[in-house]
């Protein structure tokens, strides 16, 4: 499908932790020029914001690999990857119908519910699916994926007037910068066999918890506690013993309590750096606002 060239292709979910606040703080400290060639790696590419931001800037990139562990959000990229225009299709009906409903809360109500039991039983098609994902994405609670324990979506409708469900012309343009791109969906260390030469990885993972009551990494109904954040550590140390380099992105725990080294700790021998994040998803409003995040790299900009 070709696409115009001005359309830049941006997020098509509002994910919690999406990067694109961060996106400043990431380009400071990358550490290749828009001329140069070289391998780009996503373990964990949630919205890909900054999968987006590598494809525009860096129009020489050889090699592009993206992996989540949320199977619902890799079937996404692969079917808008490959049957976007079944999706739109799909999409601009489900947006018309919920648009009919504007002075029928109730019915929008019953509406979205509806979706949500179909897009929990996960017995759809893999096009209907994802326009499922997308069509609660954009009507859900504030904007949030959120599933329990056994992998079901649970956040309650929203209260928008007319929310944006088929955004089509961003719907292309995320097809067209996805041909380069090999989806994968995988445990975040089976990347380390795509890469055959040096590349560069941005690790997103679920972020650690400011304190006890701020816990949301829900992304998927698989943990990602303390242990698998210093199994992460693990991989970095590996990939660093390989010749590759990386950045990752994480919470400042200190924000919660100064006096927690968590990170500090745990990745002492590299570059850790805090620099300014908003972050808007958070059902308390004063909640949300500019707080410091780390970036981690194992090289100096």
């Amino acid at each position: 499908m070709k696409n115009n060239k001005k359309d830049t292709a941006k997020p098509f979910l509002k994910w919690a932790g999406g990067k694109t606040q961060l996106l400043q703080g990431i380009s400071d400290r990358f550490p290749f020029k828009s001329t140069q060639k070289f391998i780009y790696v996503e373990p964990f590419v949630g919205s890909g914001a900054v999968l987006f931001w590598v494809l525009q800037k860096f129009p020489k990139v050889e090699q592009v690999v993206i992996n989540d562990i949320n199977a619902d959000l890799i079937t996404a990229y692969r079917v808008i990857a490959s049957q976007v225009t079944e999706l739109i299709e799909v999409l601009q009906q489900w947006q018309d119908e919920y648009h009919r409903m504007d002075h029928d809360p109730e019915a929008k109500s019953d509406y979205y519910y509806h979706k949500r039991e179909q897009f929990n039983k996960r017995i759809s098609t893999e096009v209907e699916q994802t326009a499922l994902l997308i069509f609660l994405n954009r009507t859900c609670y504030n904007g949030l994926y959120r599933v329990n324990t056994g992998n079901r979506f649970n956040v309650p409708v929203g209260r928008y007037k007319k929310p944006t469900i088929c955004d089509a012309k961003n719907l292309k343009a995320v097809h067209q910068a996805l041909q380069k791109v090999e989806v994968l969906h995988s445990d975040f260390e089976k990347t380390l066999q795509k890469a055959l030469t040096k590349g560069f990885f941005y690790f997103d993972p679920p972020y650690k918890p400011l304190n006890a009551t701020s816990s949301f990494n829900s992304y998927s109904n698989f943990s990602f506690g303390d242990a698998e954040q210093e199994r992460l550590k693990n991989f970095c140390d590996q990939l660093h013993a390989l010749g590759h380099q990386w950045m990752l992105s994480n919470s400042d725990v200190k924000v919660g309590n100064p006096d927690n080294h968590f990170f500090d700790d745990l990745y002492k021998e590299y570059y850790i750096e805090r620099v300014p994040a908003k972050r808007n998803i958070n059902s308390n409003g004063q909640k949300r606002g500019i707080l410091t995040e780390l970036l981690i790299t194992n090289y100096r900009k």
